[in-house]
């Protein structure tokens, strides 16, 4: 389960998408950035379960920020 999601923009013209995210998942911290395609990149490192959690953070964003 992902704990502590985070979302900011990444351009300061909010009107642009694209998107940093944070959470943590495992008790592990991660960052990713949200391109408007949906695609989700890593910054660091990429959380075990990779497609599980990018699924997790897709359902987050439909919440956080297309609602």
């Amino acid at each position: 389960m992902i704990q502590h999601f985070n979302v900011k923009p990444m351009y300061e013209n909010t009107q642009l998408p694209g998107w940093y995210v944070s959470f943590f998942y495992k008790q592990q911290r991660y960052e990713a950035e949200y391109a408007k395609d949906g695609t989700i990149r890593f910054l660091q490192q990429t959380p075990p379960n990779e497609q599980n959690v990018k699924e997790m953070v897709h359902e987050l964003m439909l919440f956080h920020v297309y609602d």
